[in-house]
């Protein structure tokens, strides 16, 4: 009997992790109307303070090295290149930050920001970073969540 419930439960908790794992959208499958993602691309909502880690991670978002952030005034080395963050998220809708964070190219052409869920990175990508994307898309929604606090 021990074994019978141990199996179900493992079972169980496979196929709730699968089904999770499942409902990432692939990012050549990210699907833009006009300049948004309306679709979260996990079908889980973000996490705002593990957003805030992927902002101002270097070896992830690193988003302070071109945007300033009030919030996180205490983090050195604030970027100017991008626009200043404060007030985001009364500038912008969650389905449109969601298409910049995606690809910010293909909101802004003209941009330097990279797309961070996007195969789509330019030439000569060193191997070790070819076909992969820049964040999961968990990390999407998470940076997603922390930009939609920041409000004037």
């Amino acid at each position: 009997m021990k074994v019978a419930i141990s199996a179900f439960v493992s079972f169980a908790v496979l196929a709730l992790a699968g089904s999770a794992m499942a409902a990432d959208v692939a990012p050549g499958d990210v699907k833009f109307t006009d300049l948004v993602v309306t679709d979260s691309l996990t079908g889980q909502p973000g996490d705002a303070e593990a957003g805030a880690k992927v902002f101002r991670n270097k070896k992830l978002g690193n988003c302070l090295a071109c945007h300033a952030n009030q919030a996180l005034a205490k983090e050195l080395f604030q970027g100017n290149v991008g626009p200043a963050l404060d007030g985001v998220a009364n500038r912008y809708e969650p389905a449109q930050l969601r298409a910049i964070l995606v690809n910010a190219k293909a909101v802004f052409p003209d941009t330097t920001m990279p797309g961070f869920y996007s195969l789509d990175v330019g030439k000569n990508v060193a191997k070790g970073f070819a076909g992969k994307t820049i964040l999961s898309a968990q990390d999407v929604e998470d940076v997603l969540a922390y930009l939609t606090t920041l409000k004037e």
